[in-house]
């Protein structure tokens, strides 16, 4: 290749390093590096395409099928018009700095297993994919020769700019801004828009923290209202925690015969994992754990679930085929956790249905969700009032029910498989 040739490639690399992805939520999407580029090139990334963002929601929203990936790039997006937002205000922020935050957004979902949250405590029970995610980019980082040194600092916390942390992982974070807006627009409850670009406008920094400006005041009540509204409307609607708790229930079901030596049908990856817990120490000491644990997505489970229906195993027949032809458990939730007097008739049901006693548990699932909408006491909302005071959201708004957002809401449920017929 002449010199000349070379240089024409090299600047048509360049090129193409600059992409422009049409995102239905915001319009077009700018991957403006090329690290970044680079970074949504890579594998781990581009695993995050096959796992759904929501999970199993789409058994209740038909259009709930939108990925991490493209919560990644939303993120990555949002994270990009608040930093120019703050420069704007006059705040140095340097280019290294810009590309490590749009990095560490970009990369802070990595560690999701398949069907996000649903399948941590199956999977590798203990392990937060916080953590998964911060073994991910180490890798990363050691394959980039170091490129992603501040982007870590800045995830970890541990950056001098303490801001930065808070745009990635706080109550006011690019994260939460995008999945409720992508969230909302992908499942159409509209309760959950939130005014992004107004929001982020109103965004600022004081003493090394990230504040809201006083007439960002509205905007902020309005993010919270409408966190508290997807909560109960999509991501603990009760008809989703029923499909959750039979797929959970599947996980369990498979891994005990697994771990028996029972011949079951998975991929090699899903296999690997079915038979063996794993903690976060594994990741050191066996180098391909994290090739397997990136060989994971939502096809897996749903291979498997799709060949364990005809599995000689009863009750994990039955399951998978009630899951795949959504003939989903019946729910019920309650104010205060649930007694024998609430659960006895139930398993006599089930015991009529001709199950055994070790068989109920599977068809009888009790749990809990929590909802608070703002932790106050946690991760403080500071607000920047006129006069340069910094308060908190609860204190500086004169909306009562802000106050109200603050407590913790609990419910208790019980799903269980009404009218069921064990297969076999």
């Amino acid at each position: 290749m002449s010199v000349a040739s070379f240089i024409t490639f090299t600047k048509k690399r360049a090129l193409n390093k600059r992409k422009i992805i049409n995102d239905p939520v915001y319009g077009f999407i700018s991957i403006s590096s090329d690290l970044l580029y680079d970074l949504v090139d890579h594998p781990y990334v581009q695993r995050l395409r096959r796992i759904k963002q929501l999970g199993l929601a789409d058994v209740v929203y038909p259009g709930a099928l939108h990925t991490r990936f493209h919560h990644a790039l939303g993120a990555m997006h949002l994270m990009g018009q608040a930093l120019r937002a703050l420069q704007e205000k006059g705040h140095m922020i340097w280019d290294l700095e810009f590309e490590a935050a749009q990095a560490a957004i970009l990369l802070h979902d990595l560690g999701h297993g398949p069907f996000s949250h649903v399948l941590e405590s199956v999977l590798m029970p203990g392990v937060e994919h916080e953590a998964v995610t911060l073994v991910m980019m180490k890798d990363l980082n050691r394959q980039m020769n170091g490129r992603l040194n501040m982007a870590i600092q800045m995830f970890e916390g541990t950056y001098p700019r303490k801001f930065f942390h808070q745009m990635v992982s706080s109550q006011l974070d690019m994260d939460r801004m995008d999945y409720l807006n992508r969230d909302s627009f992908y499942t159409g409850v509209i309760e959950g828009s939130i005014g992004a670009d107004r929001l982020i406008k109103m965004l600022d920094i004081s003493g090394d923290q990230l504040v809201v400006e006083e007439k960002g005041l509205l905007s902020i009540e309005n993010f919270l209202h409408a966190r508290r509204l997807m909560y109960w409307q999509v991501y603990l609607h009760k008809t989703l925690l029923s499909a959750q708790a039979m797929l959970t229930e599947i996980l369990f079901r498979a891994r005990e015969l697994a771990e028996t030596g029972e011949d079951l049908f998975a991929t090699q990856d899903f296999s690997r994992f079915l038979k063996t817990k794993f903690t976060l120490e594994d990741f050191d000491s066996q180098p391909d754990l994290l090739r397997s644990f990136n060989g994971l997505d939502d096809n897996d489970v749903w291979a498997s679930v799709k060949g364990w229906k005809s599995h000689a195993d009863p009750v994990l027949s039955t399951l998978c085929q009630m899951l795949l032809d959504r003939n989903l458990f019946k729910i019920t939730f309650y104010n205060t956790k649930p007694g024998e007097e609430i659960l006895q008739p139930l398993r006599e049901q089930l015991q009529l249905s001709g199950m055994s006693e070790k068989q109920i548990p599977y068809f009888l699932v009790t749990g809990e969700t929590i909802n608070s909408a703002y932790a106050k006491e946690q991760d403080p909302i500071r607000v920047k009032m006129k006069d340069g005071k910094l308060l908190d959201i609860a204190d500086a708004s004169d909306v009562p029910t802000i106050e109200a957002l603050t407590k913790i809401v609990r419910k208790y449920y019980v799903c269980w498989g009404k009218n069921v017929s064990l297969r076999g």
